[in-house]
């Protein structure tokens, strides 16, 4: 049932680029089939090295205004949470765990911080991955990036009952590394499943990349390609033969994406880009502001509403 909508009442979100993103041409129209009380998004861009204090004074926008239902975080999701984590009521297990927030909603006065990500990735990798590769390929996955997206991943690839044979996580610090061993530590993720790998340049990416199992997955989840341009590896990468490569992105300069589509062919890779992990990401902190229950069906409906606008 579509409430009445309150006057100014707004949703937001908090990126770098926010204008760019199909969201903002695709939000009016999830308003329309969910029956929103809004059909209104409001960016936030903030630029990659905000300080702490734009951080706060943003949460605190969003905590403060009445008509402000709540905010989708990307990007920024961990210096949020090292932020301006002391704001919020409350905070989802996997929000502490993981050190970042990726929803922020409102229950009654109350502000609330959840990271969707482990979720959002796990129902995006289930689109294009058949059930049970992993067990039946004896097969691997390589995570380029240790940030939020990457953190998610691994999370959710060690609770699968399909579980790879190893996973592979790279960055190009020491610091990311080690906080991302301490996440699984406190996740209790089984000793050995994942290795912290330091690449420190492309060239070292390249050769992780090279030394997985045939049918191995690789994602990029580095953010290269979408608010900066680059990507983690070369163009002299081999990608596992028979395997799959993700880029977590569907927009920007995509340079990881057209890296791999250059190697579909010869190393029979099958290429995946970021849109169903947008769709997934999106639908879910959505039902989560506006308290919704999202079944399978309503999903695919949001889903072919935006592929119109893609």
């Amino acid at each position: 049932m579509t409430e009445t909508p309150a006057a100014d009442d707004h949703m937001g979100f908090v990126g770098v680029t926010t204008g760019s993103s199909s969201i903002m041409t695709v939000f009016p129209l999830w308003a329309d089939i969910l029956g929103l009380p809004t059909r209104t998004l409001v960016g936030h861009d903030l630029p990659m090295d905000a300080a702490p204090a734009q951080y706060r004074a943003m949460v605190e926008q969003i905590r403060d205004d009445p008509h402000h239902r709540g905010a989708l975080v990307t990007t920024h999701k961990m210096n949020v949470f090292a932020a301006a984590s002391d704001l919020f009521d409350e905070l989802d297990p996997f929000a502490v765990s993981c050190s970042e927030i990726s929803s922020i909603s409102k229950r009654g006065g109350r502000l609330i911080g959840r990271a969707k990500d482990p979720i959002t990735v796990d129902l995006a990798l289930n689109d294009f991955l058949p059930a049970g590769h992993f067990a039946a390929t004896g097969s691997e996955v390589v995570i380029l990036g240790a940030g939020g997206s990457g953190t998610a991943l691994s999370w959710a690839l060690s609770e699968r009952e399909d579980t790879p044979r190893r996973i592979v996580v790279t960055a190009l610090g020491q610091a990311e590394l080690d906080h991302l061993r301490e996440v699984h530590r406190q996740h209790g993720t089984p000793e050995g499943l994942i290795e912290y790998v330091l690449t420190a340049t492309p060239e070292d990416a390249d050769a992780v990349v090279a030394a997985a199992a045939p049918g191995s997955l690789v994602a990029n989840a580095t953010g290269l390609g979408k608010d900066r341009p680059g990507s983690p590896l070369t163009d002299a990468v081999r990608f596992p033969a028979g395997g799959y490569a993700w880029e977590f992105n569907y927009r920007g300069s995509l340079e990881f994406l057209h890296q791999a589509e250059a190697r579909a062919a010869a190393d029979a890779l099958q290429v995946v880009d970021g849109w169903r992990y947008f769709i997934h990401g999106w639908s879910q902190v959505i039902a989560d502001v506006f308290e919704l229950d999202l079944t399978p069906e309503v999903v695919e409906r949001l889903a072919a509403a935006a592929e119109s606008v893609r």
